[in-house]
């Protein structure tokens, strides 16, 4: 259960035991198991609509890479939307504010999916993380470096560790055979002209980003320069601490679709959920976490995957408030 730690250096002390984090783990994977209700996989992307709902895994990354799982916590799922956390930091790093110019950093209160705001809004989308505001992320990264899709795999496989995180090309395919609704968001948003890249580059570009299969040990380590105030695992600095706390504010406000003040009130963490199952959670200083279990609510969060989170800022006292 326990991942050896690599030559990173660590910018705070841990605050919690390292020995009580695992017995934590253990104590909400039993207790998870005992949920009634488990909700369903996301239907619209075929490959992802018959996974197992009681599937579970979680994982939680010290800042010096100590990393602790129960479960299926080494097994590779969909990142999807998770993915967007990386997308904004690479964007972040690269041209600092200049992105605040095409996305706003507000709670939409809508559907992930929603077309209707951006009407009224002159093709402005609320924030990075619904689609329309990841669009206009992607696009950006896109023209900054010529392969965004690729430039967020290559962020996870350094975070991580692991060489091998990839893209799944049918989740892809599926996604783009799936994916009008997205390309209706790209094309009103370039009649605004709030997208650079041509419209089917562009989504070709989010299907592939959206398309990365990492494990909840992955995304954990991933993560963690958001609780080392931007610094990476080599000590180099991706983000300012300034940044990094602009990301988390976000991923707080924003990071549950239209569920982000439930996420807050039940958590109290910045994370940021995907239509796979997972969800990755911060706890600035201290530590990241990566939950996965492919059950949704109605909402695209992972039933099991908030419920355990809930649980652990119980148990361990750690949240933002």
């Amino acid at each position: 259960m326990h991942h050896s730690p690599r030559h990173i250096r660590p910018d705070t002390v841990t605050a919690v035991a390292t020995g009580r984090l695992g017995a934590v783990l253990e104590r909400i994977e039993k207790e998870t198991a005992a949920l009634g209700e488990w909700g369903s996989p996301a239907d619209y992307i075929p490959l992802l609509a018959g996974a197992d709902p009681r599937r579970f895994g979680m994982a939680v990354a010290e800042p010096d890479g100590t990393v602790y799982g129960v479960g299926d916590w080494r097994t590779p799922f969909s990142a999807q939307s998770i993915t967007k956390v990386f997308a904004l930091a690479l964007v972040l790093s690269l041209e600092g504010e200049r992105i605040w110019q095409g996305v706003g950093r507000e709670p939409s209160g809508n559907p992930f999916n929603s077309l209707v705001q951006l009407e009224y809004e002159n093709g402005i989308p609320r924030n990075p993380f619904i689609n329309a505001g990841a669009l206009v992320v992607t696009d950006r990264l896109q023209t900054l470096t010529g392969d965004a899709a690729g430039r967020i795999r290559e962020l996870l496989r350094a975070e991580s560790g692991n060489p091998v995180i990839d893209f799944t090309p049918a989740v892809a395919a599926s996604e783009a055979a799936h994916g009008a609704r997205n390309a209706a968001l790209a094309h009103f948003m370039a009649s605004y002209s709030n997208i650079a890249n041509p419209v089917p580059d562009l989504l070709a570009a989010y299907f592939r980003q959206c398309s990365i299969e990492a494990s909840c040990a992955d995304l954990a380590l991933a993560a963690g320069f958001l609780a080392r105030r931007g610094v990476r695992t080599d000590g180099s600095v991706l983000l300012t601490p300034s940044q990094a706390k602009q990301v988390n504010a976000i991923m707080l406000t924003c990071g549950t679709y239209d569920a982000a003040g439930d996420f807050a009130y039940r958590v109290g963490l910045p994370g940021k959920s995907g239509v796979g199952g997972g969800i990755i959670a911060v706890v600035p200083g201290v530590c990241t976490l990566c939950v996965w279990s492919p059950g949704l609510d109605r909402r695209g969060n992972s039933v099991a995957g908030v419920a355990a989170l809930d649980r652990f800022t119980t148990l361990t006292g750690l949240s933002v408030f």
